[in-house]
């Protein structure tokens, strides 16, 4: 589910659990999450509020949720930043009106690009389907890298997000430090991920469900009890959400901050790079 592996974890073990569960993993995200986790990755969208011309690396991408809500964002900022510039030319003849639709049309993503980079190469291999399926092309590009040692040049991307993977890597720090690398000065890095709830009550009852109704989840849907049983075990393993927040700040970045959703079993790390 979303990403889940034990932390720390060997590369191999992480590598079986992916390669296991690709092919179920947006089935067993819904099913597990009851839907919820596409409103977090909507918010996480807008949290970035991307605008035409950036250049987003999505790490641990998969299967592509973030990169196509990413195109379908830019897209609409697209679309009515050129509805507001025909109304600006209402003396413009239709010929001319016809002529600059035709010719913003077809950049309609404004030079944005969004390249997914992912360790696993069948989650890679699905996300490449679902995106032949959905019709994305413009704008998007598949990398097989790790996130410990990313194959980009220094000073890259506007924006790194990391969805629901960074608990999968060996060595959170070295991750961070990579993800600080690549981004652009003023570049903005955006972590996704299951954190720790506060609240004595909803925590007892979310450790019930997580424990005896999730690894359920998962052999019954993806015949495989063990990957998702590894869900759970690195959710409680993983860093609570102000030592992350410090180990982001100690990779170099600035103004980092977090928001926790459904009070505290996702959060939304933020940083920049300054």
């Amino acid at each position: 589910l979303i990403n889940c592996i034990s932390f720390p974890c060997p590369f191999f073990a992480v590598y079986q659990v992916f390669e296991s569960v690709a092919k179920k993993y947006d089935v067993m995200n819904d099913s597990m999450t009851l839907g919820i986790h596409r409103v977090w990755k909507d918010i996480l969208m807008h949290k970035m509020n991307p605008c035409p011309g950036t250049l987003l690396l999505d790490v641990a991408g998969g299967t592509g949720d973030i990169a196509f809500r990413f195109i379908n964002y830019v897209r609409s900022v697209r679309q009515r930043q050129l509805q507001r510039k025909l109304k600006q030319h209402q003396n413009l003849s239709w010929q001319e009106i016809f002529e600059s639709y035709q010719k913003d049309k077809f950049n309609s993503l404004g030079d944005s690009q969004v390249v997914v980079c992912d360790i696993n190469r069948e989650m890679l291999k699905v996300g490449k389907q679902k995106a032949q399926h959905l019709g994305y092309s413009e704008g998007l590009s598949w990398v097989l890298g790790n996130a410990e040692e990313l194959p980009f040049d220094d000073d890259k991307f506007d924006v790194y997000t990391i969805a629901f993977g960074i608990r999968n890597v060996t060595r959170i720090d070295l991750a961070l430090q990579e993800a600080y690398r690549v981004l652009k000065p003023g570049g903005r890095f955006l972590c996704l991920e299951f954190s720790h709830v506060s609240n004595p009550l909803l925590s007892r009852l979310y450790d019930l469900y997580s424990f005896q109704v999730i690894p359920v989840l998962g052999e019954v849907i993806a015949g495989d009890w063990r990957s998702y049983q590894y869900l759970v075990e690195s959710i409680r393993q993983f860093p609570p959400q102000e030592e992350l927040k410090a180990m982001i700040e100690d990779a170099g970045f600035f103004k980092v901050n977090y928001d926790n959703l459904n009070f505290g079993i996702v959060a939304i790390h933020s940083g920049f790079k300054l």
